[in-house]
């Protein structure tokens, strides 16, 4: 049995779409399974495959180096034989699903093999709705309480998850199930829109939505257990796929600037069913400096032109730091090794894929925050009041830049000796092997330190 987890070592935004495609595609995945999260964060990926390798007179795949932005797709769907799906812990919003599906074929993937399991749950417009009022009340008390939400409707369908009255997709295939039940279902999501002055939900057009999102839906969803059954049994190679971050993980997170699941390597088999003990290597994903989306503390944030030149780093405008979900530009700041460390540690990381090295170039020195300052004590932890961590200060080590030479490179030792020299510091400061450094966007720009 062989099972790879990969997960966010940051706030979100690391390129884990972009590792587990590579990965993918380097091991011959049988299966991909998303295990948490749903609409409210994306990941990018530029597919592409090396040229040379093609048969003379053979045209490369219509999805070659092009850049697809996934929100609820898996990664795996790149990888020829490879079945994506969205595991039991995610939650699905079917109208946003389809659309990405329509679009991901429109730019020339096949999406014949992207399934959906029965267990997940399904986002409702009222879930969106409750997203809305809840923050907009948050802010109505005080501005400083709001969460960054994306308002796509995840935390009041994971709360009606975790309250034992949601609809799962599995439900949709039940009609007689939705007569008895809507009727209840729909009187709950009005009194709880209430509350805030939303409108009620009217149970007849939901019904008649379910309806059609089982039409359109029905063949794509399975009983996932029997595929992740199968795949052990064969001794397949499955990657587990994470959505976000350690930094937003609902336990570990900073709470309550956090998602609604978990976003850990553990997580990862409770969303899947793929057994802890199938779990082989976790591979953790942090970008070679720091970003956040939404809310809550970020220690070592930037602000200003020092903000904008990490922003705006990468050769394309595909690359540049702004949300692939809500277009949001990312809070951007050196690489917090304190941070990093702990969430490697959480996961029980066996690697770690450092992404966006390429980014760094240009600049005259380079930064890690080794520790924290907390009044004059320096810590080596995260802690757990929230309040605390925004009043904590980064302690830096300093290291050389480099001007050039990282964009594209595939080889360990063609990186600049300033590169190698930072991921090194990396790899010392979180005590996990840097296994792979990201030097551009695509599947391809990805240096293996054991190549």
């Amino acid at each position: 049995m062989s099972a790879v987890v990969v997960v966010g070592l940051g706030w979100g935004d690391e390129g884990k779409g972009k590792i587990v495609d590579a990965i993918a595609a380097e091991r011959g995945a049988r299966l991909v399974l998303r295990f948490n999260g749903g609409p409210n964060a994306g990941h990018t990926v530029v597919p592409g495959i090396d040229l040379k390798s093609l048969p003379a007179g053979t045209a490369p795949p219509s999805w070659h180096d092009r850049v697809f932005r996934l929100h609820q797709v898996p990664s795996g769907i790149f990888t020829p034989g490879c079945i994506s799906i969205c595991g039991p812990g995610t939650v699905i919003d079917p109208d946003g699903f389809l659309a990405e599906l329509a679009e991901v074929q429109e730019l020339g993937g096949d999406i014949s093999t992207i399934l959906l399991s029965d267990r997940a749950h399904v986002v409702l417009q009222s879930h969106r709705d409750r997203d809305r009022l809840l923050e907009a009340a948050r802010h109505a008390t005080s501005p400083s309480l709001e969460q960054g939400t994306t308002k796509r409707g995840v935390g009041p369908c994971y709360e009606d998850r975790a309250a034992h009255i949601g609809l799962r997709l599995g439900d949709l295939l039940d009609g007689a199930y939705l007569d008895e039940y809507l009727p209840f279902f729909a009187a709950e999501q009005s009194r709880r829109l209430g509350a805030y002055g939303g409108l009620p939900v009217d149970a007849r057009a939901l019904r008649d939505q379910c309806d059609q999102w089982a039409d359109a839906l029905r063949p794509r969803i399975v009983d996932s257990f029997l595929l992740v059954r199968d795949a052990l049994a064969r001794n397949d190679t499955i990657i587990l796929e994470g959505q976000l971050g350690v930094g937003r993980d609902v336990d570990w997170g900073i709470y309550p600037y956090v998602t609604s699941s978990g976003t850990t390597a553990g997580s990862a088999a409770a969303g899947t069913g793929v057994p802890v003990t199938a779990i082989r290597e976790v591979i953790g994903v942090a970008k070679a400096f720091s970003t956040s989306v939404g809310s809550g503390p970020f220690v070592t944030e930037v602000h200003g032109a020092e903000a904008m030149r990490f922003r705006e780093a990468g050769g394309s405008e595909t690359e540049h730091e702004y949300g692939v979900t809500t277009g949001r530009p990312r809070r951007c700041g050196w690489f917090d090794a304190v941070a990093t460390r702990q969430a490697a540690q959480i996961n029980g990381c066996t690697g770690i894929a450092l992404t966006k090295v390429d980014a760094l170039e240009g600049f005259d020195e380079v930064k890690i925050a080794a520790s924290y300052d907390q009044g004059g004590k320096a810590i080596d932890y995260v802690p757990s009041n929230t309040r605390t961590i925004g009043h904590l200060s980064p302690v830096y080590e300093l290291f050389p830049g480099w001007t050039g030479g990282t964009r594209d490179v595939r080889v360990w030792s063609e990186l600049p000796a300033a590169a190698r020299m930072y991921a090194d510091a990396v790899q010392d400061a979180c005590g996990v092997p840097v296994a792979y450094a990201g030097t551009g966007p695509t599947r391809l720009a990805l240096a293996p330190r054991h190549s």
